[in-house]
């Protein structure tokens, strides 16, 4: 197997794409969340105002959860490895989730199964970034995060295309049980239910991680995982935290704020917009359901290609630039969504919320892997993910208390802000400072 300068193996990318393919199954899971929670909250009675609320899982069990796992996972010694522990409970615990979400008879049910789910992702989510990380030099960095970014919108083409598909193969989308709660979108959680533990099992025999190096066996035996050590390497952590990483922390704000904003709030606008309704009970409200799915499936598509075509790009350009420019895509759509009820048009800004997620899955943790140390990876890809779910509390807090006073009641304009926050997003990244940028090397 050919080295590299780091000592770490060459991986042709048939092996990227075998490492990375756990995400397919982890992304599908949270594609089948961002499609499918709103409607399903609707059905069961949810008020638009208070939706925001019942979405809190995702970042209250992110901020918890995510930094220990990472800070845990850096000092974890066992025969599967450091990481592949995680994965493995976080896709066994998520496939039970799914299998009960679809069948939840009241509110309080749902909303308590989505926080076990999201926990069950936030066990998983970081130390898979921080695994790969592990695994590849820093000249393949960047086809390995794109490369996991693509599955991300591969994945979530599939989630958010599966009711439809349902319906294309004969499945009536009217047919529903007492709850409301349609028959396809039962279904699909039954095959993200499938997907997130086969591909995570698939990836870490595959592609295992790499052994530890005598001197990082001997750290972590001198050093061994206790609630102690893990509050403490956090802690040493956040003081620590390398300047480029401060930088990114106001670009999260935005960018998170901002995609919030769109997966909350995404339906009820396509409802209003295109069908003319807010009634969940409607035909209409089921059809912009439909709607979503395949716009949704369409811009995960975009995501897909588009991280692929960033490769070079970030390789030339640097990841900040690109990442840049790909904010102000996903900011123009989404002020074009809230503000026009044309399919063509909407078909039209879905390329650019794809660019946009597409860049936001890959190129800001491409930033943050050339910044921080290796043997801190874990920790530091958890906080970072505070990054992301404190942004996710600020708007669950602030929609929630200007849904009505100050945005009208209206959906439409809730992705509008969004859509302003994105635009905020990419003058924050331009003012990052990164201190290198990631080369590409060819293989010996």
């Amino acid at each position: 197997m050919i080295g590299l300068p780091s000592g770490k193996p060459y991986l042709s990318l048939a092996r990227i794409l075998q490492m990375n393919l756990g995400f397919l199954g982890l992304q599908f899971s949270f594609g089948l969340q961002q499609s499918n929670m709103g409607p399903i909250y609707s059905y069961l009675g949810a008020d638009e105002g208070a939706m925001p609320l019942l979405w809190l899982a995702g970042p209250m069990t992110g901020l918890i959860i995510q930094p220990l796992i990472g800070s845990m996972s850096d000092r974890t010694r066992t025969r599967l490895g450091r990481r592949t522990p995680y994965f493995l409970i976080g896709a066994v615990l998520c496939s039970l989730c799914l299998l009960a979400m679809p069948y939840s008879r009241t509110l309080w049910m749902a909303a308590s199964l989505l926080w076990v789910l999201d926990a069950a992702n936030n066990v998983t989510m970081e130390p898979y970034r921080a695994y790969v990380s592990d695994r590849l030099d820093e000249s393949q960095r960047p086809l390995g995060f794109l490369t996991q970014s693509a599955f991300t919108g591969l994945a979530q083409t599939l989630s958010y295309l599966a009711p439809s598909l349902l319906v294309w193969w004969g499945v009536s989308k009217d047919l529903i049980d007492a709850n409301g709660i349609p028959a396809i979108t039962r279904i699909s959680f039954v095959i993200g239910a499938v997907l997130s533990i086969t591909t995570i099992l698939w990836s870490v025999w595959r592609v295992p991680e790499l052994p530890l190096t005598p001197e990082e066996d001997a750290a972590m035996a001198a050093d061994p995982l206790t609630l102690r050590s893990t509050l403490t390497g956090l802690r040493d952590a956040v003081r620590d935290m390398p300047p480029a990483m401060r930088q990114l922390a106001l670009a999260m704000l935005f960018q998170w704020f901002g995609m919030f904003c769109y997966w909350q709030y995404v339906v009820l606008a396509l409802a209003r917009g295109v069908f003319g309704t807010s009634d969940p009970t409607s035909a209409g409200f089921r059809n912009a359901g439909l709607l979503n799915g395949q716009l949704g499936a369409f811009y995960n598509l975009i995501a897909c290609l588009s991280a692929f075509a960033m490769i070079p790009l970030a390789r030339r350009f640097g990841p900040k630039a690109v990442h840049a420019a790909a904010m102000v895509a996903s900011g123009a759509a989404m002020l074009t969504i809230a503000s026009t009820g044309s399919i063509p048009m909407l078909v039209i800004a879905m390329v650019g919320i794809g660019v946009g997620w597409g860049s936001l899955m890959g190129n800001p943790y491409l930033m943050l892997a050339n910044a921080i140390p290796a043997e801190r990876t874990g920790v530091y890809m958890g906080i970072f993910n505070m990054f992301i779910v404190i942004p996710m509390m600020v708007e669950i807090l602030f929609v929630w208390l200007a849904y009505r006073p100050l945005l009208g009641g209206d959906p439409r304009h809730v992705l509008m802000l969004g859509g302003a926050m994105m635009l905020a997003a990419a003058a924050a990244t331009a003012l990052v400072r990164t201190s290198r940028e990631p080369s590409a090397v060819a293989p010996a």
